[in-house]
Order: C-alpha cells, then sequence, then structure tokens
C-alpha cells in the first residue's frame, strides 16, 4: 500500500491508519509538505486508504494531483474559474490501493483528465493513472491526458535550474487549456 498525503493533516490521517493497517505501507511525502505549516484536528482521526477525495467540483476538465501538486492545481482551479472554466480537482491521496471508481466517474462527467505529479513521467504514477483511464474510460475522452510532470533528465544542483523542471500552477494552466482546444 502507498499514500501521498498533500496536507499535514492528511499526513496525520494517513499515516493512523497505516500503522492500524496489517500490511506494509509506503509514504511518498513531499519536500514541501516537510516545511508546510497548517491546523489540523488534535483529536484521533483517520483516513481510509483507498478512498479519493474531490477537493474542488468541476465540469470541464478533471486534475488529479499528487502530493504537493493539490495546492498548485487547486490554485490553477481558481485562476480558471475566473476564465469561466470549470475545474475538478481529485487529490487520491492513496496510490495503492487507487481509487478508480471516484477518478472513472469525473472523467465520465468531464471527459478531459489533466495529471499533476512531480515525479518523473516514465514509470510514474501519473503514467500509470493515464494507462488505467485510457483503456478503462477511452470512450469517455473527448481529449488526449495530459501529463504535468517532472521531466525524465538529471535534476540539477542549481534551485534555479531546479525549480523550472518541476510542475507548477502555470503548467498544470497550459495543460487544461491543451485539452479543451
Amino acid at each position: 500500500k502507498v499514500v501521498a498525503p498533500a496536507t499535514p493533516a492528511d499526513m496525520k490521517g494517513l499515516l493512523k491508519s497505516a500503522i492500524r493497517d496489517d500490511d506494509p505501507v509506503l509514504s511518498f511525502q513531499d519536500n514541501a509538505l516537510w516545511s508546510s505549516t497548517a491546523e489540523f484536528p488534535e483529536e484521533e482521526y483517520l483516513i481510509p486508504l483507498g478512498v479519493a477525495e474531490i477537493k474542488k467540483a468541476g465540469t470541464d476538465v478533471t486534475v488529479v494531483a499528487i502530493g504537493a501538486t493539490v495546492s498548485m492545481a487547486l490554485a490553477a482551479a481558481q485562476a480558471l474559474a475566473e476564465e469561466g472554466i470549470s475545474v475538478e480537482v481529485i487529490d487520491p491521496r492513496t496510490l495503492a490501493p487507487f481509487d478508480w471508481d471516484t477518478l472513472l466517474q469525473a472523467v465520465g462527467k468531464t471527459g478531459r483528465l489533466v495529471i499533476a505529479d512531480v515525479a518523473w513521467r516514465t514509470c510514474s504514477a501519473a503514467s500509470e493513472i493515464a494507462a488505467t483511464v485510457a483503456t478503462e474510460a477511452f470512450w469517455d475522452l473527448r481529449a488526449p491526458i495530459q501529463i504535468v510532470a517532472t521531466p525524465d533528465t538529471h535534476i540539477p544542483f542549481s534551485p534555479a535550474l531546479e525549480s523550472g523542471l518541476f510542475p507548477s500552477k502555470e503548467k498544470i494552466i497550459a495543460a487544461v487549456r491543451r485539452v479543451l482546444a
């Protein structure tokens, strides 16, 4: 089982569920999450493994955002809403098991899919999601699936060069525009 939290609150709820699970669970944590601050409930709570969260409902395009890209996707959705584009943002929270029902229903509704993932494009969660949606919901798609991911290249040491490689709000907006063209 694999979890990919996007917020400190999700981290707490998913880790508590992982600890209670009888199977091994990996937790992919983005560096951005380590330094983020947010309020979250002090009381006991669990986030069930294998259940995605629809962060924002929409009708024109579905954006699946993994980990740190969730906040970028929400910012992109807000910017696009000002142009009259309705974006549904889904945070899978758990990569394995994956909540295919939620994603396939959203793709059936919007007919368009953008996947945002900080991992390299090849052999990533994004590429697996794209392959599965292309197989399971091909006839629902009205445009080619777009993946916003880190290119398959060596990551430079310089932070100035490094930041240009990773997904961003602007890259997500550009991908949404491509599927709507």
